[in-house]
């Protein structure tokens, strides 16, 4: 058996420089796309070492394409959205018009055609999810007017590129028509790709949502965690190819709505949790192969077009954006907080390029004008936040998060708890019992909400940040509970809580005899292990009866 293929070289080429990339990003501090676009510039064809297969490359990022929408489908919140619809809605559907008029106007000037011009300003319009919740995250802002507006801002976003790449390749067909093409046989294809989008959609809201959530509480019964996880999986990839084969609509939309109904379930949660791991290797081979297609030539080539886009992304809509906010009436900080994070493009561009270019729409030098602007303004986007929310603006936001909790002066006046998972919310619901000031810290944005909407008190963000903690009121905090289910990060924050709380009582959950071996040796005394305490619980009722029946 051969120990070399390109399907194998590719996969490793990829995740590990990937990796390396990605750290680098990591310890600069920006989002880690860049550092996966990096990583596939770094094996395309365009740089000197080893070349991946780019056709492998692409077959593999189709996948990437499909987890990437079940996860944003997973995630998607019409409560959020319908919160701030008064001015997410109007807001987003006029920036996005007017960043397209930009695009199209540099397009124009390019020389490239209408539907180029029309490809190439979507996707300078439509900003990433990842950059802008690490943004509103960094700056402890997605629970604040603020942050729910940009969410909800970018939900419509997403909502609106769904929609562009289900009616892009008729557009193309019924442009490569052009005048010989019949207006009767034009209304005819767009009527009938409208049919097969309302036909799979109605399909998915009428059986979907009663056959999916039934067959997948009815795994979830049987107890194989393998079993749900592979049920998830088959579920996003069999109905994306399902609705690519019968409906003839994108893997997109199929994607998109297999996972809208299941986060509308009971189970969205777990579905979220397995299928994690598997969602983030293939997205991260999508933006390695996104990164193989650029020419980094393009930058000595067309220096002048590039510039022009940059200045769109990072200036263009953001204008716009910020107009659009002061409009409705909304405060100076609030419209500055949204331009700053709309500044950058990133997932649905790509895609969007990538779609643009298989259909022959778009020109090369178009493709790689927007993935040389992402790179730039991924890494311009935390500088320019930083820039625009100034140190005093983030006291007062963090004076008020302080204020927010009640007074503590006195040790032992609260509780922290970090994570409001499985294990985090239940403890929360017997801590509220005991009537003590129970403040959770989450960094998830969606278990957060779910943490406030039960009433608890809420600071979303990492807990290893020292300014997190110092948030929450660690100083006068009597007891920190960590309930994430990473124990080598419960000990990152353990020191982190211990330098600025030496006398604070720390109790951490464990997964393995290592990590608990690990908390031990940072000097955590309290570790619970939940095989341990199983088997403890299991052994204690069974002596109670072994004694009752004696």
């Amino acid at each position: 058996m051969p120990h070399h293929s390109p399907l194998i070289a590719t996969i490793v080429a990829g995740l590990v420089v990937a990796f390396l990339m990605g750290s680098l990003a990591h310890r600069l501090k920006i989002s880690p796309i860049a550092g996966y676009l990096l990583a596939g510039i770094l094996v395309g064809p365009f740089t000197p070492g080893f070349v991946a297969d780019t056709k492998l490359a692409n077959e593999l990022a189709e996948i990437g394409v499909i987890l990437l929408m079940f996860g944003v489908g997973l995630h998607f919140s019409l409560r959020d959205l319908l919160a701030v619809r008064k001015i997410a809605i109007p807001g987003a559907i006029v920036q996005i018009a007017a960043a397209t008029l930009m695009g199209m106007g540099l397009s124009w000037i390019m020389g490239w055609s209408l539907m180029a011009g029309l490809v190439f300003g979507l996707a300078l319009s439509v900003a990433s999810t990842v950059v802008l919740l690490r943004a509103l995250q960094g700056r402890d802002l997605v629970d604040t007017e603020r942050g729910r507006i940009a969410i909800g801002w970018l939900i419509v976003e997403d909502l609106v590129m769904v929609l562009a790449l289900v009616l892009l390749p008729v557009l193309a067909h019924i442009m490569a028509e052009g005048a010989s093409g019949d207006i009767s046989a034009i209304i005819k294809t767009l009527a009938l790709t409208l049919l097969k989008v309302t036909g799979f959609v109605a399909l998915m809201l009428v059986v979907g949502r009663r056959v999916i959530p039934a067959a997948l509480h009815w795994v979830a019964h049987t107890g194989s965690r393998e079993l749900f996880r592979l049920a998830v999986l088959a579920i996003a990839l069999g109905v994306a190819f399902g609705a690519a084969m019968v409906f003839d609509v994108s893997f997109a939309l199929g994607a998109f709505f297999a996972g809208m109904i299941l986060g509308e379930t009971p189970l969205s949660r777990r579905a979220t949790e397995e299928t994690l791991p598997l969602r983030d290797a293939f997205a991260v081979l999508f933006f390695v192969s996104v990164g193989m297609l650029f020419n980094p030539g393009i930058v000595l080539a067309q220096p002048l077009a590039l510039l022009a886009a940059v200045a769109i992304i990072l200036f263009g809509k953001s204008v716009a954006a910020y107009a659009i906010v002061r409009a409705f009436r909304h405060s100076g900080r609030t419209a500055i907080t949204i331009a700053a994070s709309l500044a950058q493009i990133g997932e649905f561009s790509f895609i969007l390029a990538a779609l643009g270019t298989g259909l022959g729409i778009l020109p090369a030098d178009a493709r790689d004008i927007i993935l040389a602007s992402a790179l730039i303004s991924i890494f311009a986007n935390p500088f320019l936040f930083s820039f625009v929310t100034s140190k005093k603006e983030t006291e007062e936001e963090g004076e008020k998060q302080e204020a927010k909790p009640a007074p503590r002066p006195a040790r032992n006046a609260h509780t922290i708890l970090i994570g409001y998972g499985r294990v985090g919310s239940i403890v929360a619901a017997e801590l509220r019992q005991r009537r003590g000031q129970l403040i959770i810290i989450e960094d998830q944005p969606d278990q957060a909400s779910r943490a406030t909407e039960d009433g608890f008190e809420v600071i979303c963000g990492n807990a290893v940040e020292s300014r997190i903690l110092k948030t929450a009121g660690i100083a006068h905090a009597g007891t920190m509970l960590i309930a994430i289910p990473e124990g080598y990060e419960a000990g990152a924050i353990f020191q982190r809580a211990r330098k600025i709380a030496p006398g604070v009582r720390v109790i951490a959950r464990a997964h393995s005899d290592a990590e608990v071996d690990h908390l031990r040796e940072l000097g955590v005394q309290d570790i619970v292990m939940a095989e341990r305490e199983t088997a403890r619980r299991m052994l204690a009722i069974s002596a109670v009866r072994a004694g009752a029946g004696a």
